[in-house]
């Protein structure tokens, strides 16, 4: 059996059901873990497409009882699809791996009653991609990052704890919420930062070519979530309006004020020192407190080979990469990479770098 982030689930197959970038992604996973998969999608094709990555095998008619299903479709149709999973098979867990919470639970109170709602948890991991489809998933899409799992009042602890270990065995860190909490806390870390990076993309979008060409690693970093699918951001912010509405008055009401000082000639160190402190707020690898880092810079000429020597010798000098970003110098046939290390280790990179003939900057 292929090594896995976690401990194999119990007996039973698991049912996804989208075959999606996270339901393709969930049957790699849990393969991966020795799970036996089936799939099941509106559209044969990406059916097709997962099974044959090895996320599992298409679901048939006479397959025996799933022991857990996941449910991995649009945000508009997850509450009808929930209940038509928990009628369909009435022994089995359901979970989902939507980006809302609050709003198919919402949905799923008016279309079955209270015992098949009990086998009904939500989940959550906080994982993705710009991209979408099957042919963008990976069993490792779920490693080392937060994945929420949602009970609501009426949830089975048994069906907790199962849901709970799928995450885990997909390798993800697990954090227990009430729906409400999560909607509040995706719409803070995720829906407003998707929509401040999306006004920032559309003030480029009519932009002189010529004040495009002075465009940085800062820029691309701002706006890069931007280039999400139109049509399926429509469907989350419109399942979680009230807390996205609510965070976008306050931003508001931040802006208008910033829009003062920058008028006035104003200080502008307390809303700085503020952005600084919500960035050292965020959590580091794993969940933990974040941990110092510093940046080395070093040229990379842009030829195949040239990336992976770098990485090559970051590794023999010992230095673990925490985060790499690439930018292009329009004016040399190289590129710059950001190699973003642990700040006590930045010196020694820089320097051991250099000895192998690499060109570094500060």
């Amino acid at each position: 059996m292929p090594d896995a982030p976690g401990a194999p689930v119990g007996p039973g197959p698991v049912l996804v059901v989208g075959t999606g970038l996270l339901g393709t992604s969930v049957g790699l996973a849990l393969t991966r873990a020795g799970r036996e998969v089936r799939l099941s999608d509106p559209q044969p094709e990406h059916v097709r497409t997962a099974s044959g990555l090895g996320a599992g095998r298409a679901a048939r008619p006479d397959d025996p009882e799933p022991a857990l299903v996941v449910v991995a479709c649009p945000p508009d149709a997850l509450g009808a699809v929930i209940a038509e999973q928990l009628l369909a098979h009435p022994t089995a867990v359901v979970t989902d791996v939507g980006s809302v919470k609050t709003a198919p639970l919402t949905a799923l109170a008016s279309r079955v009653g209270r015992d098949d709602g009990a086998r009904y948890v939500g989940s959550h991991p906080m994982a993705g991609s710009e991209r979408s489809g099957p042919l963008a998933a990976t069993a490792t899409l779920f490693e080392g990052r937060p994945w929420a799992v949602t009970p609501h009042a009426g949830s089975a602890p048994d069906a907790v704890a199962a849901v709970t270990e799928v995450a885990e065995t997909c390798g993800a860190v697990t954090v227990t919420m009430s729906p409400a909490e999560h909607d509040l806390a995706v719409a803070r870390t995720s829906h407003l930062p998707h929509l401040m990076a999306v006004l920032v993309a559309g003030r480029l979008a009519d932009a002189p070519t010529e004040q495009l060409a002075l465009s940085g690693q800062g820029v691309r970093d701002v706006t890069r979530v931007a280039g999400g699918d139109p049509a399926l951001w429509q469907q989350i912010v419109g399942a979680n309006a009230p807390a996205v509405a609510d965070l976008l008055r306050q931003v508001r009401t931040d802006l208008d004020g910033l829009i003062g000082v920058v008028e006035t000639g104003g200080e502008l160190a307390p809303v700085l020192d503020r952005g600084v402190a919500g960035v050292r707020a965020i959590p580091g690898k794993h969940g933990g407190p974040p941990t110092a880092t510093s940046a080395v810079y070093v040229a990379v000429p842009d030829h195949p080979g040239e990336l992976a020597r770098l990485f090559a010798d970051a590794g023999e000098i010992g230095v673990n990469i925490e985060d790499v970003r690439i930018d292009h110098d329009p004016g040399r046939p190289v590129g710059l990479v950001e190699l973003t290390v642990t700040a006590a280790h930045a010196v020694v990179l820089r320097h051991a770098l250099g000895e192998r003939g690499w060109e570094t900057q500060r």
